[in-house]
This record gives C-alpha cells, sequence and structure tokens, in this order.
C-alpha cells in the first residue's frame, strides 16, 4: 500500500473522502514535516506511516465536528495538528495557529507558504496570555488535541469562543476516564454536546473527542 494509499483509505475508515489534490498536499506537508524535524522537535514520530496515521489521519478524525465557512482556533497546534490537515479537507474553513514556540511557528508559516493554503495563519503566543491580540469570542471552534488536562485546557479555550462556539478536545485512550473525573469535580461548567471514542484505523490506538460548549454561552 502507497503512503497516498494509506492516507485515503485510513480517513475513508473515519468517513472523511479527499480529493487526488488533497492527497498531494498531504504529501507535500510530509515533506516538509520531516525536513523541518531534522532542525527541531516538532514530533517523536521519524517515519512516514506513523506521521500519516499518527498525525494526518487521527486529526481528521476531527473533521466530522467541523463545518466549513468557520472560524477555528488550534490551540497548541505544534507541527500543525489538527488545524492544517482540517484547513486541507475544509478549504473554506478559517484557520489560527497557535503555538508558544517560535521555532514551530516559523515551520507552520514556511508550510502554509509551501502549501499555498489561503485563510489559515500562525501566531506566536500563549493563549493565557491576556494581551495575546488573539480576538475574544470570535471563534466559532477551538480544537486541541492532546493538549493539557480538561481543567487547564476548558479554561484556555472558554475566553475565544463565540456565544455559539463550541471547543473540540481531542485525547488519547485515557479520554473517557479522564472526562468522568473531570465531570464529577465541575457539574455546571461545560455541557457535553458529543462525543466519540474509535480505534485509528491501521492500528489498535485507541482514541476520543469530546464536544463541549461553555454553560452560560
Amino acid at each position: 500500500m502507497t503512503l497516498k494509499d494509506l492516507l485515503i483509505q485510513g480517513t475513508k475508515e473515519l468517513g472523511v473522502s479527499i480529493s487526488n489534490s488533497q492527497s498531494d498536499l498531504f504529501m507535500s506537508y510530509l515533506k516538509n514535516l520531516k525536513i523541518w524535524n531534522d532542525r527541531i522537535n516538532l514530533t517523536a514520530i521519524k517515519d512516514d506511516r506513523g506521521i500519516i496515521l499518527n498525525h494526518f489521519i487521527d486529526s481528521l478524525s476531527a473533521a466530522a465536528f467541523v463545518e466549513d465557512r468557520k472560524k477555528l482556533l488550534d490551540l497548541g497546534s505544534g507541527g500543525g495538528f489538527p488545524g492544517i490537515p482540517l484547513k486541507i479537507v475544509r478549504p473554506e474553513l478559517d484557520v489560527t495557529l497557535l503555538d508558544s514556540v517560535n521555532k514551530k511557528v516559523s515551520f507552520l508559516n514556511d508550510t502554509l507558504r509551501k502549501l499555498q493554503l489561503k485563510n489559515i495563519h500562525a501566531i506566536w503566543a500563549r493563549a493565557e496570555d491576556v494581551n495575546n491580540k488573539i480576538q475574544r469570542n470570535y471563534y466559532d471552534y477551538v480544537i486541541t488535541r492532546a493538549v493539557g488536562c480538561f481543567d487547564e485546557i476548558i479554561n484556555l479555550c472558554s475566553p475565544y469562543l463565540t456565544e455559539d462556539g463550541v471547543m473540540i478536545l481531542m485525547r488519547g485512550k485515557l479520554g473517557i476516564s479522564e472526562w468522568n473525573e473531570y465531570e464529577k469535580r465541575n457539574l455546571g461548567v461545560v455541557k457535553l454536546l458529543g462525543s466519540k471514542e474509535f480505534e485509528l484505523p491501521f492500528s489498535d490506538q485507541k482514541r476520543s473527542i469530546f464536544v463541549l460548549k461553555p454553560i452560560g454561552q
């Protein structure tokens, strides 16, 4: 199976269809990620198959919860996950990639230029910094992938959401138990609008996704 076939089949198992031109963008993304990963620490996963499975396909597992023509903030984007993969399959999405490490933001900007993606930009800032110039009450979605604990990340995401906005939290195999523990301690803080537990295609790795809305918004 070629890398493209792996990507196309894996995303198909998640209910996401990608075109040949979109798969070409992913291959260009893969190439640039590997070049930069030799210089700075973007991912501990080095092999092509591992990157496609654990980063590209995993990122696209959230696509079912994201509509086109909306505004999305990827908080703690790192190597661009999940913001860039979601932008590729939702081309009308307006995306902001936020990371606190300047070198990673340099990589993100270089990748966006090479992929020629529009209406997506990267910002070097911390989400908790009230002076970071990222607009509050602005985004339809704030998404994170394996960032912090529930308490921390919910507090960070909430200020950036519109009145009808939601946060999408992508977690690993402990996600359900993490959520249950959080909910016991924090009744009335957020409302669970939806969740998904699944195995990553072509692996036995468990993943979970939670769609949450702050109470009172």
